[in-house]
């Protein structure tokens, strides 16, 4: 059952007990108060026929019982307030008036000189009066008066209200359910689109939104829907860079492998199955070696990712400006070798950083620096302190990266020149480790990079300071 077919039939059963109960103790109390009047009214007049005749019978007490009937029949029935008068004694009726006289019931068991007797009974022609009944005494003589008094218009009255009601009630009945039902019908409607966006959310359509501006409840709920699909969203289209970038490293990495073991089986088979000479043996044994020593450089770098993958690492106070100094001491003839100029600015001061991970991540700084360049050029190694740790900046005016490839730089095996990375032993694994130092220190790397004109890579270490 839809829950607006449920909201109606709820307002209809709230309307029916309510405007039923309601109406009809109002109309039965309306006329019970009517009856109770007329009840009064006749008890009144019942009461004045019958002083009447007491005071007669005082007045003279030579009145017989047919006096009194005589009396009676002075009384005119059209201009009185009753339908019909009796008088009896214990024996026989002594007189009657009116149609409904033979109809009025015997009431002596309830009556007695100081109470009378009053009821209600309906005539065989389904008219409804009102008997009074009530005992007086001629000598010793007991009388019995009753009185009748016609209140069909009454009951005639209570069946009017009752069939005006009815109709009442009927037409608001109808017309309850229809502003019931269009009234849900209007609330419900958001919730339709709620459940269609989820339909679609669910088949697959995921930029598929609710958009319900309203301002209340189900307006928040549709806000906060529509923001679970955007952050479910983000992580499905993360998720699918995650798997891209996962694809891409085992395929990497397979290739990684495969090229130099290739290279090793191939010489040592060579070596194995055939008798060279001692050159083709020394070169093809350099091979292997050179290929050897790239696998293992390979694996270390894949250590230190690895190990940079802890949460928890040692810092200790150190100078960033030292580590620098002596990197570049080491380093520095290598690089005149090849026509660079390694230059160093740094400011002094200490920090904390772990200082293993921290030449680890010059040195592959420096080291992609270095393979930018084909004929010689200047790397800049500037060193700032921050309040909260340090700011390092290697750049170089090498050929510079490609737009699009710099989001990927930091993704395990990633070459942006692929045919030369693997000729100056790169395997795309440093600006990698680079990035998970920084993390591990609270800091940041970032990029910049002009085709032709060079790089510049912004590493912040917010490990803090002493």
């Amino acid at each position: 059952m839809k829950f607006r077919t449920k909201v109606t039939l709820c307002m209809i059963s709230l309307v029916s007990v309510l405007f039923g109960i309601g109406g009809s103790a109002l109309i039965l109390l309306s006329f019970q108060n009517t009856l109770h009047q007329e009840e009064k009214s006749a008890i009144a007049s019942y009461r004045m026929i019958l002083n009447t005749l007491q005071i007669a019978n005082n007045m003279k007490n030579w009145y017989t019982q047919n006096d009194l009937s005589s009396i009676l029949e002075q009384l005119p029935l059209q201009d009185a307030s009753w339908s019909a008068i009796r008088l009896t004694s214990e024996k026989e009726v002594l007189y009657s008036q009116g149609e409904t006289a033979d109809s009025m019931l015997d009431l002596s068991a309830q009556i007695n000189p100081t109470h009378c007797a009053c009821t209600v009974f309906s005539a065989p022609d389904e008219r409804y009066f009102i008997q009074v009944s009530g005992l007086f005494y001629v000598g010793n003589t007991s009388l019995y008066l009753d009185t009748t008094y016609d209140i069909s218009s009454i009951y005639e009255n209570y069946r009017l209200q009752q069939r005006i009601y009815l109709w009442i009630f009927s037409l608001l009945l109808i017309l309850c359910a229809a502003f019931s039902y269009i009234l849900s019908f209007f609330l419900t409607r958001p919730l339709m689109k709620l459940a269609k966006a989820s339909k679609e959310i669910a088949d697959g359509n995921y930029e598929c939104r609710s958009a319900i501006h309203t301002l209340d409840e189900v307006g928040i709920l549709s806000k906060e829907f529509d923001r679970m699909a955007d952050s479910l969203l983000c992580h499905i289209r993360e998720l699918k860079n995650s798997m891209e970038r996962q694809e891409r490293f085992i395929g990497s990495f397979t290739h990684e492998l495969k090229t130099p073991m290739t290279s090793i089986i191939g010489y040592a088979d060579l070596l194995r199955s055939r008798k060279l000479s001692e050159e083709d043996a020394i070169d093809a044994a350099n091979y292997i070696f050179s290929e050897g020593k790239r696998l293992e450089h390979l694996s270390l770098i894949l250590l230190d990712i690895l190990v940079a993958e802890q949460k928890e690492i040692p810092l200790v106070p150190v100078s960033p400006a030292q580590i620098i100094f002596k990197l570049v001491h080491f380093h520095s003839g290598q690089f005149e070798e090849q026509n660079i100029t390694l230059s160093v600015e740094c400011e002094k001061g200490i920090c904390l950083l772990n200082p293993n991970l921290f030449y680890s991540l010059l040195l592959n700084l420096i080291e992609n620096a270095r393979r930018s360049f084909t004929d010689g050029g200047k790397i800049q190694i500037t060193c700032s302190m921050l309040p909260d740790g340090c700011r390092i900046i290697v750049a170089d005016n090498g050929k510079g990266i490609p737009e699009d490839s710099i989001r990927h730089l930091t993704e395990p095996f990633y070459r942006v020149d692929k045919s030369r990375s693997r000729s100056h032993g790169g395997a795309g694994l440093g600006l990698s480790l680079c990035a998970k130092i920084a993390e591990l220190h609270n800091g940041s790397i970032t990029f910049e990079s002009k085709l032709q004109k060079g790089t510049s890579v912004f590493v912040e270490l917010k490990g803090g300071r002493t």
